[in-house]
């Protein structure tokens, strides 16, 4: 099978992506000089971008893969709230899931780059669990969703701001195993255990280590316990480790690997973890093999990392890498 074909099976699924959303906001500019009035570099403004963050780029890579990313989550109703509603279309994505609340604050995390380097980050945000209402709504918009879309597979998309609650994680985990839906997860420390029972769970090593009672190392045999402690408390199918340069472990119950990744240039590893999600989602989804699950995260993960700033995966760029792995390997 070609690079082509294997990608191809990714397309036109429909998938539901649930979590905290914001905006990358990106102040751009030069620096030429320091500041009489703090030993501070001064940044001479140039131009302001907003690009869409979280759980909403999750979507864009699932859009950008041929697939139907279908966004829920709720914001806040103020200036942001409405930019990042904005955004949306633009983007080609549907605003049809994104819910508005008075008592919440739209995350807006705001990077400083000065001669094309990161010189500050302010973030706005508000951190504390949904109230009963906008938790009702959002588990209402879910199911309008699954009741009139082709849902394939549902994206639990956890940054600990507030959305994924224990009671919508719950809530949205019996509905897919009602009604045989895929569910993936990438996780954060506050909810790492409430995911029982999805089928993908993917935790990066700093968050496997800052949960497990015991020393994780990138080495197969840890990786291996870790896995197995994982199983025994959340029942999923597929463990996926990532371990930012040296690659990923994945063990699917039937056998465990590590997979090292390619040497890169890497500019900004900023929104990876979300690219690789959206690839092994859709690909399990399809009935890719756990090989061709495991490259594929791989090959777009550290894709992403060579570019500045929180982009989605370019389908073109994967293809002719994957077929160049495809001719080492066969």
């Amino acid at each position: 099978m070609t690079a082509g074909e294997i990608l191809h099976q990714l397309e036109n699924q429909h998938v539901l992506v649930i979590g905290d959303v914001m905006v990358d906001r990106y102040l751009t500019g030069t620096v030429s000089r320091i500041s009489p009035e703090a030993p501070v570099p001064v940044v001479l403004h140039q131009r302001t971008d907003d690009r869409l963050g979280g759980a909403a780029n999750v979507a864009l890579n699932i859009r950008a893969l041929g697939a139907v990313p279908v966004l829920c989550s709720i914001v806040g109703d103020d200036a942001d709230g409405t930019a990042l509603a904005k955004i949306l279309p633009e983007a080609g994505l549907s605003s049809d899931g994104l819910l508005r609340s008075p008592d919440r604050k739209t995350t807006v995390k705001t990077r400083v780059l000065g001669n094309n380097q990161q010189m500050l980050r302010i973030d706005q945000e508000d951190v504390h669990d949904l109230c009963a209402d906008d938790e009702r709504l959002l588990i209402e918009r879910t199911i309008e969703l699954l009741n009139t879309l082709p849902i394939r597979a549902i994206i639990l998309q956890d940054y600990n701001k507030g959305v994924l609650t224990p009671n919508v994680i719950r809530t949205v985990l019996d509905i897919a195993c009602q009604r045989g839906i895929l569910t993936a997860v990438d996780p954060k420390k506050a909810n790492f255990f409430a995911y029982q029972g999805a089928d993908l769970f993917k935790p990066n090593l700093k968050e496997i280590r800052d949960s497990a009672p015991f020393p994780v190392e990138p080495a197969l045999e840890s990786l291996r316990q870790a896995a197995t402690f994982l199983r025994k408390n959340l029942q999923s199918q597929t463990i996926m480790i990532t371990l930012s340069e040296k690659g990923l472990f994945l063990d699917d119950q039937a056998e465990s690997r590590l997979h090292p990744t390619v040497p890169r240039n890497v500019a900004d590893v900023s929104g990876a973890g979300d690219t690789v999600i959206s690839i092994a989602t859709l690909a399990l989804a399809a009935g890719l093999n756990p090989e061709t699950v495991a490259v594929l995260s791989n090959l777009a993960g550290g894709q992403v990392c060579e570019y500045p700033g929180v982009v989605p995966v370019r389908r073109d760029v994967l293809e002719h890498e994957l077929d160049l792995w495809l001719k080492q390997h066969t």
